[in-house]
């Protein structure tokens, strides 16, 4: 299942996995309008749409995660650190994670380079859209 997320200076795709409950449940209400907000190298947009955490859910994940965050009935696509990556860690490497604001539902992974998202502007309006295949 493969999405595209339209902003004024871009967009993107991402393919989601058909069998995660979240991702059939987004797929159902699209397409969708919405506002961009980001929060450091992280996008991310409400989408009308409320489930409930999965047992699997993550909250530190790879850049061009597709993640919904259930504390907020969002999107969640990061590309980078986010203001709580390595807080309070005194070891480098984690001072660079995607960690996002609490656990959320894994979707899938942005086509291509997710650094596209830095061009997204807290404001932004957003359109996300199911590719028919």
């Amino acid at each position: 299942m493969r999405i595209r997320v339209s902003w004024p200076a871009g967009n993107i795709t991402a393919t989601l996995d058909a069998s995660a409950p979240t991702a059939r449940t987004l797929a159902k209400a699209l397409p969708l309008a919405s506002t961009a907000h980001t929060w450091g190298e992280e996008v991310y947009f409400d989408t009308g749409v409320s489930v409930s955490r999965e047992t699997d859910a993550r909250q530190i994940v790879a850049p061009g995660t597709v993640a919904f965050w259930t504390d907020g009935d969002a999107l969640a696509l990061p590309y980078g650190p986010t203001p709580i990556s390595g807080w309070g860690s005194p070891r480098s490497e984690f001072r660079g994670e995607c960690r996002l604001a609490s656990p959320c539902n894994v979707l899938g992974n942005v086509d291509g380079d997710a650094g596209v998202l830095a061009t997204v502007r807290n404001g932004d309006p957003v359109r996300v859209e199911l590719i028919e295949e």
